[in-house]
């Protein structure tokens, strides 16, 4: 398996999932530092969702292109960050740019009150 890094895009198993979690089988994003990634058997992530009509203003459009090859143009959704065992990351899909990495993280920094 593909080592895990920050800014790369997998699909994470989401159940068993509660009220208004995420769901399924779906694309995440790792906002996780990679030292820590290594430490752990946890990853943290924000879900992918391709439903760009249900924007809240902390979300982030991911536009779909030949390095995250997301199939849609999508939303990192920042406050449903979460951190999942090892195990349930299925399959490595693509990887975000850098300048979009720098918007997620402020708004992830805006939604912890960092």
């Amino acid at each position: 398996m593909r080592p895990f890094k920050r800014s790369q895009i997998w699909l994470v198993n989401f159940d068993p999932s509660f009220g208004r979690e995420y769901q399924k089988v779906r694309p995440a994003l790792i906002v996780q530092s990679d030292e820590y990634i290594e430490a752990s058997s946890l990853v943290t992530v924000v879900p992918i969702s391709s439903r760009i009509s249900k924007h809240t203003p902390l979300d982030v459009l991911i536009e779909k292109d030949e390095d995250n090859r997301l199939a849609k143009d999508s939303l990192a959704k920042i406050k449903q960050v979460s951190s999942f065992d090892k195990r349930l990351f299925i399959k490595y899909v693509g990887t975000v740019k850098t300048e979009l990495m720098k918007s997620i993280d402020e708004n992830l920094r805006n939604y912890l009150q960092l």
